[in-house]
């Protein structure tokens, strides 16, 4: 099993920032990708952001030049910087891993959510 905690959303008003971040632990051998996808009551959970063990980074269109997504390989930590949020920025943001267990077995594994709402 992969552990996922997060922490750092909350309330911000428009046009702030907040620092997400998530640290996995378990039997893991590596971690091949790591990132942050958002959810909307109603709607379908959104990929955000992601980066490879080798740092290469994909973004959503929505949050290119406001986010930024960095990992720590040796704490197995990945973090999302946003910056200039907007109120259509509000969600349930999901950790995701992928990775592989000391067994060989490979795993995807999310997190348990963290709110994030932007609003004056």
């Amino acid at each position: 099993q992969v552990q996922l905690v997060e922490s750092g959303g909350g309330l911000v008003q428009p046009g702030g920032s907040l620092r997400l971040s998530c640290a996995a632990s378990g039997s893991i051998l590596s971690i091949n990708v790591m990132g942050w996808y958002r959810q909307v009551p109603g709607n379908q959970r959104e990929l955000v952001a992601l980066i490879t063990r080798g740092g290469s980074t994909t973004y959503a269109d929505s949050v290119k030049g406001r986010f930024t997504i960095s990992r720590d390989n040796a704490k197995n930590t990945v973090y999302l910087q946003m910056n200039s949020l907007k109120p259509e920025d509000t969600a349930v943001y999901y950790c995701y891993t992928r990775g592989y267990y000391t067994t060989g077995a490979s795993f995807g594994s999310w997190g348990q959510g963290t709110q994030v709402t932007v609003s004056s």
